[in-house]
């Protein structure tokens, strides 16, 4: 039996181990990326080595961008007593196509998740207090799953136990989203009506 040559082989793995990529769609990549001609292949190779070289996490919000703080966070017109806080960067910009927002923003990056072994040390909570001084209105927009939901209790508990902002009103994202569906893949028009019905929580 024919064996792969080993570079090929060596990439499948590492195409296996991004997420929604099983055995069959990495090998099917790979031998996609074969057929491009060289020039093709060592333009993506750059642009990949350059995800990480030309992006940073902003230190405020947690967003990735290209410079830090970033856009969102330098920009004064933006409503500072807004704080809308997302799971992921893709939820993020979600929100911002939307056009119905115009504060700023909290970058999780990720929901608790006891069964993944993902607990509140593995994601950016605990910022979120340092953030509150001058915030009116706290928007939980984690999704609107066990997970999401989970992260949004917690987060308000953590917000009422320390006592120093009662007076924030806390909203959780509403009408609008589907239960079990993600915001990243929500259309702006289901955004905007999800944003204009949050209540309090």
């Amino acid at each position: 039996m024919q064996k792969l040559p080993r570079a090929v082989v060596r990439l499948i793995e590492k195409f296996e181990r991004l997420p929604g990529i099983g055995p069959k769609s990495a090998q099917r990549l790979v031998f996609y990326l074969l057929h491009n001609p060289s020039k093709e292949l060592e333009s993506f190779a750059k642009h990949l080595v350059a995800l990480k070289k030309e992006t940073v996490m902003c230190s405020n919000c947690h967003q990735i961008a290209e410079q830090d703080p970033c856009s969102i966070c330098e920009d004064s017109s933006r409503d500072q007593s807004l704080l809308c806080v997302v799971e992921q960067p893709l939820d993020l910009l979600a929100i911002e196509r939307s056009d119905k927002f115009n504060g700023l923003y909290h970058v999780l990056h990720g929901s608790i998740a006891p069964l993944n072994n993902v607990g509140p040390d593995q994601l950016y909570l605990r910022d979120i207090l340092k953030k509150l001084n001058g915030v009116e209105e706290l928007i939980l927009a984690t999704n609107a799953t066990m997970e999401g939901e989970a992260t949004a209790l917690y987060i308000t508990e953590m917000i009422r136990k320390d006592g120093r902002f009662n007076s924030i009103k806390i909203t959780r994202i509403g009408h609008g989203l589907p239960i079990g569906a993600d915001i990243e893949y929500a259309d702006s028009v289901t955004l905007a009506r999800a944003l204009e019905g949050r209540k309090e929580l």
